[in-house]
């Protein structure tokens, strides 16, 4: 039972995988059918890798059987689960059923969801060199989870593929920007900022807000989420104290 232990995280990250590998089935099987209740579906199963993916840490702290071998398979896990999978799901969702009627638009998808994977990988390799090196209070970068579920929700509001070459077109823009932001030096806020009760009320709005607006919660809270976080960014190169800017380390 004492050696068995060791392996809860990494069966924990094997279930992240499992759910992000059937999202991935999903969205192909489902490309030239486009059922949108099958779209929905692999985009909820990216937000259950998601659970998966903050358990796995937990567990592995609360057995005291954290490894290295455990960071490297949970980083491994990351990629597929929050870069390939999302990725595919968009394109499949996007840009395969107008890809008879618009072959441009499906190049420019492909583009698009390989950009997305590429920025994901590069901001996992950055952030496992960083690691102790920069402010735990804020990410450098958009987090990769974070990234996934913010192309899932445009597929959890509207599960319907698009129908128009323009439709089409905002789901590419959406893949570079979101891709771009996992790459840039912005700094967005984490878990690990200081709890007030502030924080409580603006949780409890966000509670009554997903009852209020269901699937479509989503798309406000990553449009709220990444105005707020560029506007606090331009805010601190301004002179603005009044939230703390990250602490820069000297290497």
């Amino acid at each position: 039972m004492q050696r068995a232990k060791f392996a809860l995280p990494s069966s924990v990250t094997l279930l992240s995988i499992a759910c992000g590998f059937g999202s991935i089935v999903l969205s192909v099987d489902n490309a030239h059918a486009g059922y949108a209740a099958d779209y929905r579906l692999a985009a909820a199963l990216l937000v259950l890798a998601g659970i998966f993916d903050a358990l796995d840490g937990f567990v592995a702290r609360a057995t005291g059987t954290s490894s290295e071998f455990g960071v490297q398979l949970d980083s491994i896990a990351d990629v597929m689960n929050f870069g390939c999978a999302p990725a595919l799901l968009l394109y499949c969702y996007g840009f395969v059923p107008m890809g008879p009627a618009d072959p441009t638009l499906l190049r420019a998808g492909g583009i698009a969801a390989f950009f997305f994977v590429a920025c994901g990988a590069l901001r996992l390799a950055r952030f496992n060199v960083n690691v102790g090196r920069t402010d735990p209070k804020y990410f450098v970068g958009m987090p990769i989870t974070a990234g996934a579920a913010c192309v899932a929700s445009v597929v959890v509001a509207w599960p319907e593929p698009p129908d128009t070459s323009l439709h089409g077109w905002l789901v590419v823009l959406l893949l570079f920007l979101v891709g771009s932001l996992m790459v840039s030096t912005i700094r967005f806020p984490s878990s690990k900022q200081k709890k007030s009760t502030a924080l409580f009320v603006v949780l409890a709005i966000n509670i009554g807000l997903l009852v209020w607006l269901r699937a479509y919660y989503f798309v406000l809270f990553f449009l709220l989420y990444i105005t707020g976080t560029l506007a606090l960014n331009l805010a601190w190169k301004q002179g603005f104290r009044k939230i703390p800017p990250p602490v820069v380390y000297e290497d």
